[in-house]
């Protein structure tokens, strides 16, 4: 008997990526919106464990900050492993589903507005939420070294680096993200999608770069926290620079992929339920529900 292999091809996960497209294009709206809540607080618990070592690290930090860097990294990707896991909504993650599926015509182009605005706030309310109720209302980080490296931390995303390195830096975070995602839809085991979850998303939180669900946690927390820096400042400046830079670093993976894996998949709407692998089942495996 021929093993069965722990990882399906390229080909195999590009089409998936197809088929979670079509199965959120079916979900219901209120279910897309409450599953972004939910990731945006399963991303927050990530955040505020990181933030936790590095500022409580402030001797090694001065001696070492390289390794502090690695640390933070190492555990924050307990977050997405969670949201992959339990099948939520992020934002970042739809930017790679939804242009392959455009490409393939597989969703009309409003899906991908209306969803990527759902989830966007879905996102930004779980954060805030997980920000102000269950971080700064429950003081567990309201004593120094703790306080001073969140209002430091968010100064150092939003406000110290310019608008086009705030850019770039998002480029390279979800360009991580999206093969981490990639990587975890081909797994077929939960400890091969931890594992394949895990490498990517450790890069590029040890290497500083920039995404906005995060950072929609971590710098409304340093805003709250008293740090120098405005709403405004925030918006107009990380916000918007991390939003299309992350936008670009899906596109760099999922572009590629379509013209690679999906020339023959065929331009027809819907053409998983024609494959043979039911949208149905692609709902499955990605935690969606059809909105009828």
């Amino acid at each position: 008997m021929e093993d069965t292999p722990s990882t399906m091809k390229p080909a195999q996960v590009a089409q998936l990526m197809v088929d979670y497209a079509v199965a959120k294009h079916r979900d219901r709206y209120e279910s897309i919106f409450f599953k972004a809540f939910a990731a945006g607080i399963m991303l927050s618990f990530g955040g505020i464990l990181s933030e936790v070592i590095q500022g409580g690290a402030g001797g090694l930090n001065a001696s070492n900050p390289g390794i502090v860097k690695i640390l933070g990294g190492a555990v924050f990707p307990v977050g997405l492993i969670m949201i992959v896991l339990q099948g939520q909504e992020l934002l970042t993650s739809n930017m790679l589903y939804f242009p392959m599926a455009l490409c393939k015509r597989a969703v009309p182009v409003w899906s991908l507005c209306v969803n990527w605005l759902i989830v966007f706030f879905g996102n930004l309310a779980g954060s805030l939420f997980f920000a102000a109720i269950l971080v700064h209302y429950t003081g567990i980080v309201s004593v120094e070294p703790y306080s001073d490296f969140i209002r430091s931390f968010a100064i150092h995303k939003a406000k110290d680096p310019h608008w086009h390195q705030i850019f770039l830096r998002g480029i390279a975070c979800n360009w991580l993200v999206s093969v981490a995602v990639w990587q975890a839809a081909g797994a077929k085991d939960t400890i091969s999608k931890i594992i394949a979850v895990w490498i990517p998303i450790f890069i590029f939180v040890a290497c500083g770069y920039d995404h906005v669900i995060a950072n929609m946690f971590s710098v409304p927390l340093g805003i709250i926290f008293g740090a120098d820096l405005t709403v405004a400042q925030y918006i107009r400046k990380s916000l918007f620079a991390a939003l299309f830079g992350n936008i670009v670093g899906a596109l760099f993976v999922g572009l590629p992929a379509s013209y690679m894996y999906l020339s023959d998949w065929g331009t027809g709407p819907y053409r998983a339920a024609e494959r043979g692998e039911s949208v149905s089942k692609a709902s499955s495996s990605s935690g969606e529900t059809k909105r009828h």
